[in-house]
């Protein structure tokens, strides 16, 4: 019983469970989560998980964390506006966001706004590289980032609340509990965010207009073991999110942007013996509405429902192979003022084998076939391996088939909609060597992905904007994670740092994409004595190319001090001092559009 694994729940009812049962719900992990196949099904792939300190210490946007925590490039369309990774050299709708095991991309753009995601409300957040369709889905080529609800079926409440207050009139509040018992357990989690966001635009008269934002986010996850062999949990995010998109440098903006996002997911689980299953029901909504002037009631609405429906068996035959099979239905309904009302049927087939050959040697076989409306059947696989040639030194290799469909704004947007277009197909190997000693670890990777009929939107000759199949990119490069902590006396040292060097490039022009940046690289250095402690962090990102031109280089630090407070034996208090942009330096992340001046922000951390 030991690798069992699940998500975050609430279900009504629940049934007096004998002193029998208890005994055998007390051999289960503590935690359980609901994505096994991450890390289960991963014997050659590269998977980087952040820490609870590292979550609790960074900007509480996605985008914030990742971007001094991995080798991703993010472009934002000014400070807390629209978000998009390039994952390897790959474009936002190619990077999947993984909720709780479930593919949570939107169906209207294919992408994840990282700005949306506040990742206090999660308690385990996992970087996991190279392609994953065979296991999540359309869009899965550079990577996937995988936000888990974990729960803990032992005896504890717990209670956490945050408020914070800085530059720029930024607000922010949270506030999460946590309870349970060895039968039943659940979380629950505020977040609210706001700002008027009106920084200075360094070396000018002129201010970040129209860049007010706020946004609310609501989790709830609940578990109960209802026999000694079933489990059942439900999930639940809300998102509401509400800002004006900031105008540029050489022109201004009144235009808003409201959405939403409701996430619901039921699980039922069953461990017998070496046999497992789970099946779960999923709904995800998605709806916006932008307005061209937020001083007029007209806007453009437009809103995407999917149900879902899951069902994984694994079968363990014994310590060193295991094999897991996939079904999976998806039904999703659209409707909006420029894509009408749309309809995708998917039905999806996996199998997962995982085999320990020996004390050296650990393999994968992976294979999924989808079916969808339209006619596009793609077929995709992966190979991958694990080396653990000694014991501070493992290898690992994969190679993998992978695909994105196109999305309800490539078919039906109107004007510019293309029905004739295909499925993008990626091609991708990835070599890693691992060096892990007691206090520091390095981690070295090399990387080619080809994908062909990638989808990308051009004017036409008339002018109208219109997907269509291009020819081939490459993006191919190297990687470096470093990680290491040393105590001496009671001085805490720690130090963590990524570069990527990565080329990704149209092989008909020979030209770099645009905003892809050659090097990138982050480092976070941290010292601890006693209740204080003080932390730096810095970024670089080399020179982008952008249409007809290019974005210099820059790199800019963050200072963070932090003192602990005992209140009472149970009760916490830290109070943190941050300084952003500690250089005041002056950099654009997308033309014409500044980011942020220097700036401070002050949290309290309230533990009970």
């Amino acid at each position: 019983m030991k690798n069992i694994y699940i998500l975050l729940p609430f279900v009504l009812g629940f049934s007096t469970v004998a002193k029998a049962q208890v005994d055998a719900v007390q051999k289960l992990d503590e935690v359980v989560i609901s994505d096994t196949k991450l890390l289960d099904y991963a014997n050659g792939i590269k998977i980087e998980i952040l820490s609870d300190s590292i979550i609790t210490n960074n900007a509480t946007s996605l985008t914030g964390l990742l971007a001094f925590n991995s080798n991703i490039y993010f472009k934002e369309n000014g400070f807390g506006m629209v978000s998009s990774p390039s994952f390897r050299g790959t474009n936002a709708s190619q990077t999947a966001v993984v909720w709780n095991g479930i593919n949570i991309n939107s169906q209207l753009n294919g992408q994840t706004d990282f700005n949306t995601i506040n990742t206090s409300n999660y308690n385990s957040i996992a970087i996991r590289s190279g392609g994953g369709s065979v296991q999540y889905g359309s869009g899965s080529i550079g990577g996937s980032i995988h936000l888990n609800n974990n729960l803990s079926f032992t005896e504890h409440f717990e209670t956490v609340i945050r408020t914070g207050y800085g530059s720029f009139n930024s607000k922010n509040l949270g506030f999460n509990t946590g309870f349970g018992s060895k039968l039943w357990t659940g979380n629950v989690a505020v977040s609210y965010l706001d700002s008027d966001n009106d920084y200075k635009y360094l070396g000018t008269s002129q201010v970040n207009e129209n860049g007010e934002f706020s946004n609310l986010n609501l989790n709830a996850n609940l578990g109960f073991y209802v026999s000694s062999k079933d489990i059942v949990k439900l999930y639940h995010q809300s998102y509401f999110g509400n800002r004006n998109f900031s105008g540029t440098l050489v022109g201004p903006s009144k235009s808003k942007y409201e959405d939403e996002n409701f996430r619901t997911m039921l699980e039922w689980s069953r461990i017998s013996g070496k046999f497992s299953s789970k099946v779960k029901a999923v709904h995800l909504h998605e709806l916006f509405k932008y307005f061209e002037n937020k001083d007029k009631a007209n806007f453009s609405l437009g809103s995407v429902n999917t149900v879902l429906v899951n069902h994984n068996f694994n079968v363990r035959f014994s310590d060193k192979l295991q094999f897991k099979t996939i079904i999976e239905y998806s039904n999703t309904k659209g409707k909006g003022d420029s894509f009408k009302e749309p309809v995708r049927n998917a039905f999806s087939t996996t199998a997962l084998l995982n085999h320990k050959l020996n004390n050296v040697v650990r393999y994968g076989i992976n294979l999924r076939q989808d079916f969808t409306t339209g006619g596009e059947r793609p077929f995709v696989y992966s190979v991958d391996a694990g080396l653990d040639l000694f014991e501070h030194y493992h290898i690992q290799i994969n190679g993998s088939k992978n695909y994105r469909i196109p999305t309800f704004n490539d078919l039906y947007w109107q004007p510019g909609g293309n029905l004739d277009l295909v499925p993008e197909s990626s091609y991708q190997i990835d070599l890693g060597q691992h060096f892990n000693y007691p206090n520091f670890n390095v981690k070295l990777n090399g990387y080619y992905i080809n994908t062909k009929d990638m989808i990308q939107w051009v004017p036409d000759n008339t002018g109208i904007w219109s997907p269509i199949n291009i020819g081939e990119v490459a993006s191919y490069g190297a990687e470096v994670e470093v990680k290491s902590h040393y105590t001496i006396n009671k001085n805490q040292f720690n130090f963590s740092g990524h570069y990527s060097y990565t080329v990704s490039e149209d092989l008909e022009t020979n030209k770099q994409l645009i905003y892809v940046p050659f090097h990138k690289g982050n480092l976070s250095v941290s010292y601890g004595v006693k209740r204080f402690t003080l932390r730096y962090q810095h970024m670089f990102n080399g020179d982008v190319s952008i249409l007809g031109n290019s974005l210099s280089e820059y790199d800019f630090g963050n200072l963070n001090m932090s003192y602990l407070f005992n209140l009472t034996r149970e009760t916490k208090l830290t109070l943190n001092f941050k300084v952003n942009n500690l250089y005041n330096t002056y950099y654009e992340n997308v033309a014409l559009r500044p980011m942020p001046n220097r700036n401070v922000q002050v949290q309290t951390i309230i533990k009970f």
